[in-house]
């Protein structure tokens, strides 16, 4: 989610970013964060590797995916987590505004590589913004995900369609 904060530079997300504009003609989007006041229907999945270790993610791209996210669900099984993808580069800002599961974020650059990963815990509004301006897609896992499988910064990220920005962008 986005937050109100211009002048900061950053959106705010957790669960999701603050869409700038609401979608029209929809009832059941926060006038305020642009989010869904419900948890989100399964968005479409891809297959990310990371290292020799792979996550089924749900894709968020459109504003209200983006800024609804992981909000008002109970669960996210291991192996499974959600990328946000953006339309361009930026310094990135998380928080938990109505989200129940404890995640794990990857900050990562158009080239596919963490820059960073960060813990958020369940409905902790504090913002977690990134130390990089140059932050394209977040990947949200189960809490500790990363750790675990010694994932950290510097790994790549890739679909079966190779990189991130080929997969959404159709750039090599």
């Amino acid at each position: 989610m986005a937050l109100a904060g211009v002048g900061l530079g950053f959106w705010l997300a957790g669960c999701g970013e603050r869409s700038p504009t609401p979608p029209h003609g929809t009832g059941d989007v926060d006038p305020q964060f642009g989010h869904l006041l419900r948890a989100q229907p399964p968005l479409p999945t891809v297959r990310l590797w990371l290292g020799d270790q792979v996550v089924l993610a749900e894709v968020a791209r459109r504003p209200v995916e983006i800024a609804t996210g992981m909000m008002f669900r109970d669960t996210l099984p291991e192996g499974h987590g959600m990328l946000f993808v953006f339309p361009d580069a930026s310094r990135r800002s998380f928080w938990m505004r109505n989200c129940r599961v404890p995640l794990s974020a990857a900050y990562i650059d158009p080239d596919g590589v963490i820059l960073e990963i960060i813990d958020l815990e369940p409905l902790n509004e504090e913002p977690a913004p990134s130390q990089s301006e140059h932050v394209q897609f977040v990947l949200e896992v189960p809490r500790n995900w990363f750790a675990r499988h010694r994932i950290g910064p510097g790994t790549l990220v890739r679909t079966e369609r190779g990189s991130l920005r080929q997969t959404f962008f159709g750039v090599r």
